[in-house]
């Protein structure tokens, strides 16, 4: 019997498992015995990789059409226990595999209840494909720990796989030369630039998903960052400004952490954890997850990047995948914008090919994508094992593929230039965006998460308010705005009649959102003041113990301030022009 077979995750036997015979090239299932005698079963012929759940049949052995008088399967069978729930002869509903049913064999799940079982055996395949692959093969992650590759990036992400809250992933792909046949692409001697770069978002309820692309030629500030070097001495590189994103990944020393530093700099959302892949990934993952499909509004025969496809639709992996996915000049207005939009649809495509039947189902192709997977990238170390990648694999399979939207950063032509090679925000459109991933808002329609942030806004402002006469606060300024907190301050007193409001400048260290924290005892004042100043549920954070005597409240005004008597809750939809791309959607490149 399958782990798919044997119910729920938590109670797989990691003994029972599938395991490659190199004798043979095969996929067996190894059954471990209660004497502890372990004992392999081999795939029927023809059948490498997946099994019915009928092949053991009852008594021990094994039925397999062909298999007397000799060939592969021939000899005398082996003796099995009984599995603890099987039927017996003496069953009044007579031995396992009598009636309309074949011989030996139980009756087959409904597609769809086994489909659910391989998600939870696999540990979840992800939302995401790069983040998926790295979950498959559950039982055997203790072999894919010496696969992958780690970075120390310090205090750049979080020490912790999940948390309650939403999750942030930042997915870069580099075109540093590494691999077999990689020769040709990219920048020769490149340490590896930050060329392609995706911000995985996903809500803390786990209903939804952001896929937020960054452009490489997008002007921006990179940070100070502290790296670890080679030796595990520390260098901070420096920060400097106005240059293109990419450069935040190799030059100068600058390792993921400093371009996870950047991705916070640019959208006030912190990164929890990197993964990176170079230009093998996308090779050695489409070939393992058999092609990936694709189309193509028309035909495609581009001299630079190879590819050679005829309109419609066609499966593509390997050398193939990757020249689709770095083709430029043939779509579009041939820009890296353009580009973007092509590699969102392979990546929505990948994702439904993750999920189907067709690969969960199939030991032999779980096998290859995870040994593929864990391969091909390297991540920080809080996620750097087979057992913490699975932790991640399961919340992140809790999300729908029809809840993942792909989105670029609004950006407009550099008004510097006069050849237009590079790109800056579109503010007007790239600042309602990002305070929506940072409210954790999400930009598809999904009832659970609407209900949900409904109750939540009742509930704030439910209840008795504070007279503003009686709300006792302290400001702190934790943003970039300067004079925040005085400006706050005589806008409460002046304006809203909060005369116990004080200043007490600048916080302990800069914050992306602001808070307002509170005792139990205080949320009529809680909730006065966020009426007043317009802020969303998240940012109340009440205490666990009553305030004493005159203690106020501290509201410390974050990145997201935009000046007093402006309403910090985020919008609650994009602006209506960003185009945006569903993952279980496929759609033609132009």
């Amino acid at each position: 019997m399958d782990a798919q077979s044997r119910g729920r995750a938590d109670e797989i036997d990691p003994a029972d498992q599938w395991v490659l015979n190199p004798q043979t090239g095969d996929y067996e299932l190894r059954l471990t015995q209660s004497g502890g005698d372990s004992r392999r079963r081999p795939n029927p012929p023809g059948q490498r990789g997946s099994r019915s759940a009928g092949a053991v049949r009852e008594g021990g052995g094994e039925r397999r059409s062909g298999a007397r008088g000799g060939g592969r399967g021939s000899g005398p069978r082996r003796e099995v226990p009984t599995q603890r729930g099987r039927r017996t002869a003496n069953d009044p509903r007579g031995p396992e595999g009598s009636g309309p049913e074949t011989a030996g064999r139980r009756k087959r799940k409904q597609p769809k209840a086994r489909r659910k079982k391989a998600l939870i055996w696999t540990g979840g395949v992800m939302a995401f494909v790069l983040v998926g692959l790295s979950a498959g093969a559950y039982a055997l992650y203790q072999h894919f720990n010496s696969n992958l590759n780690t970075v120390d990036i310090g205090d750049a992400g979080n020490k912790d796989v999940t948390s309650d809250g939403p999750l942030n992933i930042l997915i870069i792909g580099t075109d540093k030369r590494t691999g077999k046949g990689n020769e040709g692409y990219g920048d020769k001697g490149s340490a590896g630039h930050a060329d392609t770069n995706i911000l995985f978002h996903v809500s803390k309820d786990r209903t939804n998903a952001t896929a937020l692309s960054i452009p490489r030629d997008l002007i921006t500030n990179i940070p100070d960052c502290e790296t670890t070097q080679p030796d595990g001495t520390k260098k901070v590189v420096p920060g400097t400004q106005g240059v293109r994103f990419n450069i935040s990944l190799g030059q100068e020393g600058r390792d993921p952490g400093c371009t996870m530093r950047t991705v916070e700099e640019i959208t006030g959302v912190r990164p929890d954890h990197f993964m990176m892949v170079d230009f093998n990934a996308v090779k050695e993952l489409s070939t393992a997850v058999g092609g990936v499909k694709v189309c193509l509004a028309k035909p495609v025969k581009d001299k630079d990047s190879h590819l050679d496809l005829p309109a419609g639709e066609s499966k593509v992996q390997g050398e193939d995948a990757l020249a689709f996915v770095r083709t430029r000049h043939s779509f579009g207005n041939q820009s890296d914008l353009d580009r973007i939009k092509v590699q969102q649809q392979f990546i929505g495509s990948m994702i439904r090919q993750m999920k189907s039947d067709d690969t969960l189902t199939s030991p032999t192709k779980l096998y290859k994508l995870a040994n593929a997977a864990t391969k091909a990238l390297t991540v920080d170390k809080a996620i750097g094992s087979g057992t913490k990648l699975v932790s991640l694999a399961k919340e992140l399979s809790k999300v729908d593929t029809k809840n993942i939207t792909f989105v670029t950063v609004p950006v407009l032509d550099n008004p510097a230039e006069k050849v237009h090679a590079t790109v800056v925000l579109n503010t007007a459109k790239s600042d309602p965006l990002f305070a929506m991933m940072r409210e954790d808002t999400s930009l598809t329609e999904v009832n659970k998460q609407k209900k949900a942030a409904k109750s939540k806004q009742d509930a704030l402002l439910k209840g008795t308010k504070a007279a503003a006469a009686d709300v006792r606060v302290d400001v702190l300024n934790g943003g970039d705005r300067p004079g925040a907190a005085q400006e706050t301050v005589t806008w409460l007193q002046n304006d809203q009649g909060v005369l116990k409001s004080t200043n007490k400048a600048n916080a302990p260290a800069k914050i992306s959102k602001t808070t307002l924290e509170y005792a139990p005892n205080q949320a009529d004042q809680a909730r006065a003041l966020a009426a007043m100043m317009g802020l969303p549920g998240s940012a109340l954070k009440q205490g666990t113990t009553d305030a004493e005597g005159l203690q106020a409240m501290v509201l410390t005004l974050g990145a997201d301030f935009k000046g007093a008597g402006v309403p910090i809750t985020g919008p609650t939809k994009a602006p209506a022009d960003i185009p945006l791309a569903n993952a279980a959607k496929a759609e033609c490149a132009k």
